[in-house]
């Protein structure tokens, strides 16, 4: 079991026990971060949906004596398990997804089941069921091939991956549900968000937590490519905080519209690379390989609209949030010498 990780600030006004929430991929990463969350702070009731094909049992185990606390295992891409998961619930924070960009290359159909087809099936159930608002994950990667830094949500190029085909309809979704159903959604564009509760398990795994079991362990670990690619690496809280602070907006403009969610800084993977290993007190040299296909060359967020609409202000950066992480994850279960 890996001890919870808490954030001490509150990132919202309202009184959470008055509310009932949804949290779709509630055992993943950024969801058990946000569960943590509500439950710390005193929801009526957080009932996870999760069909634990990425999420760990682990991440909600913590959570499973919590008197608010619910679990129901099942996928979205069924709607009969989707619109049970929505019955009395007040807000809705779908994190549900297949990741991984190479993941969707090499399982297209897979992704298109569980990004797509899931989302239609959430936002339906969440309409039908009178849901106040709905937040959802979208990703970056709609940028595709826009050489634009940085990056501005109205400025999009063609999509490089299924991964980043699926996440750009989820966005069309929630345009034309605002429009023709009125229905409340907003979508978060998550820049390569990292911290507690990442696991570096399996081939698809994101390359914070890889880097963390290697060095820790001494052992190098791949960059593909030189490099010098960067990405605007944000610590979970910052998504945490997007998510509590979009479920809660009352600003018009914002709904059906999307938010890119990151610092507004790039660091280069060689860069993260030697921060890590510093801090871990490692000396293995990285293994560089060809790079990926679908990968893009650097990444920087403009966060102006996040700030101005939904008062978004990122609070913990790279360094701060690296450290955190590796701390947690030298004391998790995730972590195995």
């Amino acid at each position: 079991m890996n001890a919870p990780w808490k954030i001490t600030q509150a990132y919202h006004t309202q009184k959470l026990e008055n509310y009932s929430f949804l949290v779709t991929g509630g055992a993943g990463f950024i969801g058990s971060n946000i569960v943590q969350y509500l439950l710390d702070f005193g929801a009526k009731k957080v009932r996870v949906l999760d069909d634990l094909s990425n999420g760990k049992i682990e991440n909600i185990t913590p959570f499973k004596s919590h008197p608010a606390f619910e679990f129901i295992e099942g996928t979205i891409a069924d709607y009969g398990t989707c619109e049970k998961a929505c019955d009395g619930i007040d807000y809705l924070s779908h994190q549900a997804a297949l990741g991984s960009v190479p993941r969707s290359i090499k399982n297209p159909l897979a992704t298109q089941l569980a990004n797509e087809t899931g989302f239609l099936n959430m936002i339906t159930a969440a309409k039908n069921s009178q849901i106040k608002q709905m937040v959802f994950a979208s990703s970056s990667s709609v940028y595709g091939d826009d050489p634009h830094l940085p990056k501005k949500e109205e400025q999009v190029g063609n999509p490089l991956s299924p991964y980043a085909v699926g996440k750009k309809s989820n966005e069309i979704y929630a345009d034309v549900f605002k429009k023709v159903y009125d229905f409340n959604s907003i979508g978060l564009r998550y820049f390569n968000i990292f911290g507690p509760n990442q696991s570096p398990d399996g081939p698809y795994a994101a390359v914070i937590p890889l880097y963390m079991d290697a060095l820790l362990k001494n052992q190098s670990a791949k960059i593909f490519g030189d490099g010098t690619q960067s990405r605007d690496f944000t610590f979970v809280e910052n998504a945490v905080q997007a998510n509590i602070k979009a479920l809660f907006c009352e600003e018009d403009a914002a709904f059906g519209t999307v938010f890119n969610i990151a610092c507004g800084d790039k660091t280069s993977v060689n860069e993260l690379y030697h921060i890590i290993k510093e801090s871990a007190a490692a000396t293995a040299e990285a293994d560089y390989c060809p790079p990926r296909t679908g990968d893009i060359k650097d990444s920087l967020a403009d966060i102006s609209r996040a700030k101005k609409l939904l008062n978004y202000a990122p609070q913990i950066d790279i360094k701060e949030g690296l450290s955190i992480t590796l701390e947690w994850f030298r004391n998790s279960s995730y972590f195995k010498v």
